[in-house]
């Protein structure tokens, strides 16, 4: 039986989230948790994330989370949502630059300032696969997903991007780096694709 970690911080939609992983494998063991040592054990993890960088940053390392996310990063399936895709890149421009976890190289930048553009980026957009990946199987090219945000991700390697959004801009809405997928939408509010998409994640062995 697939153990999966959601990530618990204080600052996640971590309800939904854990519902939706329950409903595309009710056989796995799904824990929300903000034990290090029980992320660890898992076999799979889900790293979710709303709400500004400095405050996540502050409440990983409070509860001393850094180091198990890194780690669980590099050596088994790991998801990224939302601002817990934005919390793996090197920097964030938040607060006049945020050091984040550098776990995937890079940055992530601010929606600028434009009278067509409303800011924070909320409601559906349409998701282009830019590669291959087995978390994209049977999910349509410009399928819609869901979108809270006000910054986005800048890979420092284009061949990072996994697939990409317009908001006035194109840019990189899904990075995949080895065993590790990190996506600006939000697949638990994304119904069908959504749910494929963690679905497959859910059977993933972290390989491209």
């Amino acid at each position: 039986m697939h153990s999966v970690a959601v990530i618990d911080y204080g600052m996640g939609n971590l309800r939904s989230v854990s519902k939706a992983l329950e409903q595309v494998a009710p056989e796995a063991m799904v824990l929300v948790t903000s034990d290090p040592d029980r992320i660890l054990e898992a076999d799979r993890v889900v790293f979710p994330g709303v709400g500004a960088i400095r405050d996540c940053l502050h409440e990983l390392q409070s509860r001393k989370l850094t180091e198990a996310i890194r780690r669980c990063a590099s050596d088994r399936p790991f998801l990224g949502i939302c601002l817990g895709m934005q919390a793996l890149f090197d920097v964030s421009e938040e607060n006049n630059g945020t050091p984040a976890l550098g776990v995937i190289p890079g940055r992530v930048g601010r929606f600028a300032p434009d009278p067509a553009r409303k800011i924070p980026h909320m409601g559906w957009n349409q998701v282009q696969p830019t590669k291959p990946h087995p978390l994209w199987h049977g999910i349509p090219a410009d399928s819609r997903f869901y979108f809270v945000h006000s910054y986005y991700a800048i890979p420092a390697d284009t061949a990072l991007v996994a697939a990409t959004t317009t908001y006035g801009l194109p840019f990189a809405c899904a990075v995949g780096q080895a065993n590790l997928f990190a996506v600006q939408f939000h697949p638990e509010k994304s119904q069908r694709a959504g749910l494929t998409l963690l679905a497959h994640f859910m059977t993933w062995n972290g390989a491209q």
